[in-house]
């Protein structure tokens, strides 16, 4: 039987979209419900305390992505000390409103590996990932890796 689990979220708003404001929260309890809004989506400036859901994609992209990588490698007899993933998910409204890229950069720390290699687990990874597959044919995901030292 093959393992199925479900994850849940929620997310609430009030007024139009320009103006008004909402909140999301993780069923699990894992993170206190966050305040979500339009300026959080399109205005990048130190003064915005909410978050977006391209912002929470990319949280959820970077963790599914360290996962997917960390198993890559110690199949490949190359277990990770550390791995460090940054994602940046760009959204652009212009005939529409849609999620264009996305952009994973990754550092690691890897005992016995070059960086031909880990660039090409780091590849692997990026395809096998289930965030990813969830966003394949719909947005461009590229991945940059590096090996610290």
């Amino acid at each position: 039987m093959a393992l199925k689990a479900e994850s849940k979220a929620e997310a609430f708003w009030t007024g139009n979209l320009a103006e008004g404001s909402g909140t999301v929260r993780m069923k699990s309890g894992a993170a206190p419900e966050m305040a979500v809004s339009w300026a959080a989506r399109t205005v990048r400036s130190t003064g915005i305390t909410t978050t977006s859901p391209e912002e929470l994609i990319a949280a959820a992209h970077a963790a599914c992505f360290c996962m997917a990588l960390s198993n890559g490698l110690n199949q490949k007899g190359h277990p990770p000390r550390q791995l460090d993933v940054s994602a940046t998910c760009t959204f652009e409204v212009d005939q529409g409103a849609s999620i264009k890229s996305m952009q994973l950069q990754v550092t690691g720390d890897v005992p016995g590996m070059d960086q031909a290699a880990f660039a090409e687990a780091a590849n692997a990874a990026k395809d096998g990932c289930p965030v990813s597959k969830a966003l394949k044919g719909n947005v461009d995901v590229q991945v940059e890796a590096k090996l610290k030292g």
